[in-house]
């Protein structure tokens, strides 16, 4: 049985007060008393500032060192800048070591502290109390530094036992409030517009505290003291039920002055209620609005993908605890605690063979991408709904999540039956982190490969070795687009922004840099960005270095090729500055030759991407149509292998479907060299999921990746017969052609039963990873990295690591980066870094 992890306890617990003032009344004392004492034996005084950089601001840091400074006997004062956390301390010799010490090993839960720089400062015989002060945001601040604000905002979190707790207990005043929260747990990214972390810097500006919210957030023996959006049904924000014309359900106007407890427990009633029903909701949650219903009901699952004109592409789903999950999904027991972990990613795991979930919430996937409940608003739902319930980011297909109820109102307003809002601003908008688990075989370490870096891990930050000597700002790449910026000790990964082929998706990009320039007075002297001129990144890029528009005067502007800032991604965030043996497979990417790159082996090294080898360049067929009809991908692979008479007699159902003067059209394009070629190997997924008819056109990308990897479980799990597959390598590159006449060869020599067909789809893994393996064996003296969305697909990349594992390579791990374009900028922030 698999069991959610304990919480830690938590020293600091709620209410009681008057006791806790008394006792701290008393420790003052005794603490004033016992350093007249060591005064008067002459023990030695010291006094010191501790300036402290991290992810210090709203993670109970403050409290934190005020209790451990008591528990010390060392006077001072503690405070929130825009560099961070800064304490002056005094106190003996011994006692400041021992704080000191506690400070280093046991910071609070969610803090990380990245740098303690000490300063000695004179005593001052006067003090004798320790003071937690109100925060600086001009001190030491010059806003007109590149470099003014050190101090890492923090991702937002789930909710901790201890708020859930509270709303369970019915003496408890947060009992069935949406929006309980402490230091511990609720919005930080999200709700935060200028540092210090502090409430008037925040969405919770306008909401006053009442005298107990207040009393709990001024004491710091209290969990919630300083918690900034901290609220009860008193004060705080209050949920409401509207028309998806934006008018209220509830409440209306004979009830706006219902108890607000009242009023949101109604309105999660009646949401729990339309869901039973069959209806879609939008719901506004941490860093956006949520489409759900019912996961359970073919009716409403298939009504909310012709409403949002979702074909295929799967639907999360969010289950109410572990116990349900187990229900619908099987996983390892590193599986379990992500998805249990305080991030509360959505996590890719095996479907059980046999659930009620409908079928349409991921055709023909052995997988389901789950979540947990993650605000307190999403475990009161979910309690009273008593089901799974899909749950995906309330957007038009391909923009950012909307945030704000108005535009959703614009935009959805056909999609959805009502509206769950509340009043609470979403400053900066987050969507839902999507990661899988990365385990080759039991013996080896799990690890967790995110493939969408947003809420609960970005912003994501890590300090240098060394500080920059200028700002760099990184824009990324077109798809999964986020941006990096370093500047002093510290690095920078913004939330996922996404594709940016529409004016709001650009405009979307703009607001993120917008934020980050705002919270870290943060002006770049350094641009890179994407070879590619074309892409929306590569063009702000452009127009701002030229231009100086709010850059600084000695701004500029560095390109680097695409492939290479996917190889730099993994060498930065492992902090490699040596030589490095990279294969980079995706889609599509500006090779350094002009042509469409994604299947590379790169030498690289900080400066440079020495290509040593490549999948042969197939031809695109009517450009972009190649890749909305695959068919065309496999045609030209197979017109480098066969005569056009030839691909005419072939007894493939997704050829049969053509007519012959098609199939004779497009054999003159490929023949007059005209069609534009790629090496991608993600071309090649496609390709081999149209022959097998997996797939016939593409409807979401990736879609062709994820058949394939289905279908290879299945051989797999069925123990079926291996088939070999043989892929040369002719010098520099490897003959994908020669491979694909094979697997028709395969296909058309028997008859290509259910069996078959996944043994083929194996088998090109296979030989895929093989490639690797074989090529990497001449370079055992150097590290070796996988990268590019095609390592998402987990059987390929398993494959590879216990192969390379296997022959001795070591292989860099991408940790919290994705290997996908969603990586490219810190890639390309790692080549700025180190371009002079």
């Amino acid at each position: 049985m698999i069991r959610r992890p304990k919480v830690k306890s938590q020293r600091m617990q709620p209410h009681r007060h008057n006791s806790r003032h008394k006792k701290h009344s008393d420790l003052q004392i005794k603490r004033r008393l016992a350093l007249e004492y060591l005064v008067h034996k002459g023990a030695a005084l010291k006094r010191c500032q501790l300036q402290i950089t991290g992810i210090v601001q709203g993670v109970g840091f403050r409290p934190f060192v005020y209790r451990y400074a008591l528990e010390f006997q060392l006077t001072g004062t503690v405070l929130n800048n825009a560099k961070g956390v800064t304490i002056e301390l005094q106190g003996t010799e011994e006692n400041l070591t021992q704080f000191i010490t506690t400070l280093n090993t046991t910071p609070p839960p969610l803090a990380r502290i990245d740098n303690i720089t000490q300063t000695p400062l004179p005593i001052l015989l006067s003090e004798t109390t320790f003071e937690i002060i109100k925060s600086d945001s001009h001190k030491d601040d010059d806003p007109s530094s590149p470099i003014g604000a050190q101090v890492a905002v923090s991702a937002d979190k789930s909710t901790c036992q201890d708020c859930l707790n509270d709303m369970h207990n019915p003496d408890d005043r947060h009992f069935g409030y949406a929006f309980t929260n402490c230091t511990n747990c609720g919005p930080r990214y999200t709700i935060i517009n200028a540092l210090p972390y502090d409430r008037h810097n925040t969405a919770m500006a306008d909401f006053d505290m009442c005298p107990e919210c207040a009393k709990a957030y001024q004491n710091p023996l209290d969990r919630r003291y300083h918690a900034q959006p901290v609220s009860c049904p008193v004060c705080g924000p209050r949920l409401s039920l509207k028309t998806p014309q934006g008018e209220y359900i509830i409440p209306n106007t004979s009830n706006f002055s219902t108890p607000e407890l009242s009023t949101d427990l109604a309105v999660l009633t009646a949401a729990a209620d339309r869901l039973h029903q069959g209806q879609i909701l939008a719901i506004k949650g941490l860093g956006g609005f949520h489409l759900i219903c019912d996961a359970r009901s073919d009716k409403a699952v298939n009504t909310l993908r012709l409403r949002k004109q979702r074909q295929a592409k799967p639907l999360a789903v969010m289950m109410a605890d572990i116990t349900m999950a187990q229900h619908y999904v099987t996983g390892t027991d590193a599986e379990w605690r992500v998805l249990s972990s305080q991030e509360r990613p959505i996590v890719l795991m095996s479907s059980r063979a046999e659930h009620d979930l409908s079928l349409a919430v991921a055709p023909n996937l052995n997988k389901l991408g789950v979540f947990l409940p993650y605000t307190p608003l999403h475990h009161l739902l979910l309690g009273l709904f008593k089901g799974p319930l899909v749950a995906t980011s309330a957007n038009v297909s391909g923009e950012p999540i909307i945030t704000d109820c108005d535009e959703l109102i614009r935009n959805l307003s056909h999609v959805v039956d009502a509206i769950v809002d509340h009043n609470r601003p979403i400053i900066n908008g987050c969507d839902d982190s999507v990661v899988q688990v990365i385990q080759p075989n039991m013996d080896s370490p799990a690890e967790v490969q995110v493939l969408r870096l947003a809420r609960g891990y970005a912003p994501l930050s890590f300090p240098l070795d060394t500080p920059l000597t200028q700002s760099i700002l990184a824009v990324g790449a077109q798809q999964k687009n986020a941006i990096a910026l370093g500047f002093g000790n510290n690095v920078f990964l913004s939330p996922h922004i996404g594709d940016l082929f529409s004016v709001s998706a650009e405009q979307y990009f703009e607001r993120t840099l917008a934020t980050f320039a705002r919270l870290y007075h943060f002006a770049p002297n350094l641009i890179v960005r994407d070879k590619h001129p074309d892409y929306a990144p590569s063009r702000w890029a452009e127009m701002h270095s030229n231009s100086n528009v709010e850059l600084s005067d000695t701004s500029q502007c560095l390109t680097v090729q695409h492939h290479h800032a996917h190889v730099l991604s993994v060498m930065a965030v492992n902090q490699y500055r040596d030589p490095v043996l990279g294969f980079s497979f995706d889609g599509t990417g500006l090779g350094d030759d002009g042509s469409l790159w994604g299947g590379e082996v790169l030498l690289t090294t900080l400066d440079k991407a020495q290509r040593l080898a490549h999948f042969e360049p197939i031809a695109l067929l009517g450009g972009e149509q190649a890749i909305k009809q695959p068919v065309r991908l496999l045609l030209a692979l197979l017109f480098e292998q066969m005569s056009l008479d030839a691909v005419l007699t072939l007894q493939l159902p997704i050829l049969n479907n053509m007519r012959p003067n098609t199939l004779t059209n497009l054999h003159k394009i490929w023949q007059n060299g005209s069609a534009i070629k790629t090496s991608s190997v993600g071309r090649l997924f496609d390709a081999l999921a149209c022959a097998l008819g997996l797939i016939e056109t593409t409807l979401f990308e990736g879609q062709a990746g994820m058949a394939i990897e289905a279908a290879a479980n299945r051989a797999d799990a069925l123990a079926l017969k291996a088939i070999s597959l043989n892929l040369p390598l002719d010098v520099d590159q490897w003959r994908s052609s020669e491979m694909f006449k094979q697997i028709v060869k395969l296909m058309t020599e028997k008859p290509l039963t259910d069996n078959r067909r996944d043994a083929i789809a194996r088998a090109f893994l296979h030989t895929l990873g093989d490639a690797i393996y074989d090529y990497a064996a001449q370079y055992k003296h150097l590290p070796t990295v996988l990268c590019g969305g095609v390592f998402q697909n987990k059987y390929l990349i398993e494959y590879c690591l216990s192969k390379l594992s296997a022959q001795g390579n070591q292989v860099l791990s991408s940790q919290q980066i994705p290997i996908n374009d969603g990586g490219i900028a810190l890639g390309q922030l790692w080549y700025g870094m180190h371009r002079n």
